[in-house]
């Protein structure tokens, strides 16, 4: 499978996403009194900007790799692995990851829209305002960073099953559609029985001429 390839850079993005969220609770405290409130707002507010860029970059990666590993393990995934398999609650978590990456890739196209209208900016304005619009961008991209973290390594790990599945335990095309169809068959109403074939007609008597 193609996707293999993404899986690891999504494991290191995961990780690197916690990494920037422990660092930052390692130290917020020392910003606060003791029912955490900032004592020290901007050097409070700055920490929480470092810890947004450096999310933000990993966040790219889940949208780089993240659809295409999610498309395989879903094209490569079976029934029984839903129903009850060693990745059954994994599988439950690829809804929260989509929505995560739906809205990164939302708030990534209003950032691309933003850099457009600046293309005619002087040198020196462009770059005051390309400074605030990431921080605004990394800000607002924290929700769906910690969201990856979260539930990136669940991708990781069924990304890691279907692909490592013994060959004799693949699915075959046949039974992945099947299951398919069953799915989306879910839900509806019943389908009427198939009504018995109409018997032939009687011969038709010949005409007879006058």
């Amino acid at each position: 499978m193609a996707w293999r390839q993404h899986v690891p850079a999504l494991a290191s993005a995961s990780a690197g996403i916690r990494q920037a969220e422990d660092a930052w609770d390692a130290v917020s405290d020392y910003f606060c009194d003791h029912d955490g409130w900032p004592v020290d707002e901007k050097g409070y507010a700055d920490g929480k900007v470092v810890r947004d860029a450096q999310a933000w970059k990993h966040v790219e990666v889940f949208l780089a790799h993240g659809p295409d590993v999610l498309a395989g393990v879903r094209a490569a995934a079976t029934g029984a692995d839903y129903l009850g398999g060693p990745i059954s609650e994994d599988l439950r978590r690829l809804s929260s990851i989509d929505a995560a990456l739906k809205r990164a890739g939302q708030i990534q196209r209003e950032w691309d829209d933003v850099m457009t209208i600046m293309d005619g900016s002087l040198p020196g304005t462009r770059a005051l305002y390309e400074s605030r619009a990431q921080e605004i961008r990394n800000a607002e991209g924290w929700h769906d960073a910690h969201e990856l973290s979260l539930h990136g390594p669940a991708l990781v790990r069924a990304a890691e099953y279907v692909t490592n599945r013994p060959e004799s335990e693949q699915p075959s095309q046949t039974e992945r559609a099947r299951v398919a169809l069953k799915r989306s068959a879910s839900g509806t109403s019943t389908a009427p029985p198939t009504p018995p074939p109409v018997p032939p007609a009687s011969p038709t008597p010949p005409h007879r001429s006058r």
